[in-house]
């Protein structure tokens, strides 16, 4: 009898799966985070709650890239190099006036299935963590909501709102102000027959009446517009954006939120059906496998912000030579600091930062670190950003950049067994350009191009170095020439 309890132990410890590491949340950030990372030659696991990867560019209908349409490197670029061979051309993704990249959700979340397949990623679609736990230098222990207990030597944050980080007790910057609007995005299509408007609950056309004070009714629509004609709704002027401090929220409060958030998208659906003549439009039935064919969750343009041992702010972006953070670049941008407050009862107080002005910029490695929990990082929009540049810092190409990096330092670490923060940045950025990564936004040369390894590489040790300027909405950096 004795050998029961041995016995059951070991069958115990069987039952338990080992990871090198652990994505929580397979977002645009997590899934690049976890492709980085098996490609290093680490065992990975994704545990993602719905049935797609790809957060914000799919789960949340935000199917049109903002930015970096000239910096198209590493698995930002490999993704769009698909969407581009999906659909013909990347003329082709120029299908409305919003983005020069716009594509189906469905087609974008099975393009991240298949590279994620590639890379030997294993995936736990439908799941969440319920509970994490770690002892002294022990791995994480982890159990998920099927009963699935996993070790993980490292654990990486991928969700939409930093939840894994809060759950840790992750310390966090506080410089938040406000939060951002969020949008209920919606897919509609045309069909080729009238749609019966469904009034939706607290209806009222007055949120909606200002919808084309700047564009025409035809123009608005075609902002989103889909290379396969589905079309976008995501619509800030008038539109269904909304305002719910829902970082501070409860559980219970969220969901309340978010029904709310929902119903300002299809008031927003039925206003342009009733009132500007849009009877064959509707919600499209071949886009998302959920009862109402509304997105998973609604696109959140903020999350909780780690404390890292980098910080990226506005300053740094504009300035970049006065800091030091270009020395561990890993990622890039090229967007305005994109604010949304239209629905902010303050937006009058908060107007100065809609699309504040900064050249393209860096993000540095140490924004994925937190300060204090070791073996934890983060590959998503809660990255150590200030609550200003986080307008620039959540664009999807910049979010992808630094998951990348993220699963990049994860298989660094874990193939020399150290600690995230004891991985030089330089190592990083040597995998990064061994994946055709920017770090440095310079315009002269492409990862496909003759020396741009070693321009890049010269850009991070400042001997050579880049002037930026600010240009419409796709921002540059140029290499200074000697005088």
């Amino acid at each position: 009898m004795k050998r029961w309890p041995v016995i059951l132990a070991l069958l115990l410890l069987g039952c338990t799966r080992h990871y090198d590491v652990v994505v929580i949340g397979g977002g645009a950030g997590g899934t690049c985070a976890a492709i980085e990372a098996a490609r290093g030659g680490a065992r990975v696991l994704v545990v993602e709650q719905t049935p797609w990867l790809g957060g914000m560019l799919t789960s949340a209908g935000v199917s049109a890239i903002d930015g970096n349409y000239r910096l198209r490197g590493g698995l930002f670029g490999e993704f769009t190099d698909s969407l581009a061979a999906r659909y013909g051309s990347y003329e082709a993704l120029k299908s409305g006036w919003v983005s020069n990249i716009l594509f189906n959700p469905r087609v974008g979340a099975q393009v991240l299935r298949n590279m994620a397949n590639q890379a030997g990623v294993e995936l736990r679609m439908g799941t969440s963590l319920c509970h994490s736990e770690r002892r002294g230098k022990s791995p994480w222990k982890l159990t998920l909501s099927d009963g699935t207990r996993i070790h993980a030597r490292i654990l990486i944050d991928g969700t939409e709102l930093g939840d894994v980080a809060a759950a840790l007790g992750v310390a966090e910057l506080k410089d938040r102000v406000t939060v951002q609007d969020l949008t209920y995005v919606a897919i509609v299509k045309e069909y080729d027959h009238p749609v019966a408007p469904v009034k939706p609950e607290g209806y009222d056309p007055q949120l909606f009446r200002h919808c084309c004070d700047t564009w025409d009714k035809d123009m608005m629509l075609s902002y989103g517009r889909l290379p396969d004609g589905h079309i976008m709704l995501n619509w800030p002027q008038s539109g269904n954006d909304y305002f719910a401090e829902y970082l501070d929220m409860t559980p219970s409060e969220r969901t309340r939120a978010y029904e709310e958030a929902k119903q300002r998208t299809l008031g927003y659906l039925y206003y342009l059906q009733t009132e500007l003549g849009y009877t064959k439009l509707g919600v499209a039935d071949d886009v998302y496998p959920t009862e109402d064919g509304l997105p998973f969750f609604p696109y959140f343009r903020e999350a909780r912000r780690i404390a890292g041992r980098d910080t990226m702010t506005v300053e740094a972006a504009r300035h970049p030579y006065d800091f030091d953070l270009y020395t561990r670049a890993i990622a890039v941008g090229d967007y305005p600091v994109d604010h949304h407050h239209n629905q902010n009862p303050r937006r009058e107080e908060l107007s100065h930062l809609w699309f504040g002005k900064i050249p393209s910029f860096s993000v540095p490695l140490g924004v994925v670190i937190p300060v204090e929990t070791e073996d934890f990082l983060v590959a998503d929009k809660a990255m150590s950003s200030s609550w200003e540049m986080n307008g620039g810092t959540r664009l999807q190409p910049v979010v992808m950049g630094v998951g990348q990096a993220a699963g990049a330092l994860a298989a660094r670490a874990v193939a020399t067994g150290r600690h995230p923060h004891e991985v030089p940045a330089g190592e990083v950025q040597d995998m990064l350009l061994d994946h055709g990564c920017y770090l440095l936004p310079f315009l002269d040369l492409k990862p496909s191009d003759p020396g741009f390894r070693e321009l890049q590489e010269a850009g991070v040790r400042g001997t050579v170095r880049g002037v930026g300027r600010t240009v419409g909405w796709s921002n540059e950096t140029w290499v200074q020439l000697p005088e």
